[in-house]
């Protein structure tokens, strides 16, 4: 089914919002540690957990690109300690808790993930995500 309104007809590139997000978080690693900073983490050594394909260059690159793109906020509190270094999530990046959240229900409603974990998994995790990013039911 075709759409008659114009403003389809121009989309696409930076104007298009859908392009323009996919821009800012379709980097890869980007949602994945925005999802950890949701849950606490905010220590460089803390985002490469569970991740053995993700490495310090590539996370170091990622954090920048977040930074630069105004997704979280580096604070350093010792400059001869890197363990002394935190990031927090800005509210530009909290605004992508429903956007996370849809993916979480994707994940387990149309993909099946973690199905065979135990009966009620997907409605825990789903409830946990719904917590952790500040959802209401």
């Amino acid at each position: 089914m075709k759409h008659e309104n114009v403003l389809f007809d121009v989309w696409g590139g930076p104007n298009c919002p859908i392009d323009a997000t996919l821009e800012l978080i379709g980097r890869k690693w980007v949602i994945s540690i925005i999802r950890d900073m949701f849950v606490g983490r905010k220590h460089f050594s803390e985002f490469k957990k569970n991740k053995p394909n993700l490495s310090n260059s590539v996370l170091s690159d990622t954090l920048k690109f977040m930074e630069e793109k105004g997704l979280i906020e580096k604070r350093v509190f010792d400059e001869t300690k890197r363990s002394n270094t935190e990031y927090y999530l800005t509210d530009k990046a909290v605004k992508l808790n429903q956007i996370i959240y849809d993916m979480v229900e994707y994940g387990i409603d149309v993909l099946g993930c973690h199905s065979d974990i135990c009966e009620n998994f997907g409605d825990e995790m789903k409830s946990g995500y719904r917590e952790i990013l500040n959802l209401e039911e």
